[in-house]
């Protein structure tokens, strides 16, 4: 099973990052291995380079949006895309700092639905190092 985080990241960091988004994704990395005793200093570093997510909104959004379509489904706090013909499951949860993508492939149709949100969800793969921009 595939997990990546995605951050929405703020402007200046996107454009100073552009390129060269391996930077980005240590940065965040960084943030991600912090021991529990320092999640204060983590949390002010994320703030810095990452823009809050409006959770209620979002959250709202994809279940108006998506709540016909035969695939998706959502309980409590994930939403649920199940397209067995194309052998995807996904579970998308979503947090004030980030939401959380757990795939069972490499890809998932949540990738192209919040591309349509943002331009600047960075995700991360930090069990395979993998990265990118939306």
């Amino acid at each position: 099973m595939r997990v990546y985080f995605i951050f929405q990241i703020k402007e200046e960091f996107k454009n100073m990052y552009n390129g060269r988004e391996s930077n980005l994704y240590q940065i965040l990395k960084s943030i991600y291995r912090l021991s529990s005793s320092e999640v204060v200093y983590g949390y002010n570093l994320l703030r810095q380079v990452t823009i809050p997510l409006d959770k209620e909104l979002l959250d709202r959004d994809l279940f108006v949006k998506l709540h016909a379509e035969y695939p998706y489904s959502k309980r409590d706090d994930i939403h649920y895309y199940n397209q067995l013909y194309k052998n995807e499951i996904s579970r998308l949860i979503i947090k004030k700092g980030y939401m959380r993508l757990e795939a069972e492939q490499d890809n998932s149709t949540f990738f192209d639905i919040l591309k349509q949100y943002s331009d600047s969800f960075f995700v991360c793969d930090f069990n395979k190092l993998k990265f990118f921009f939306l």
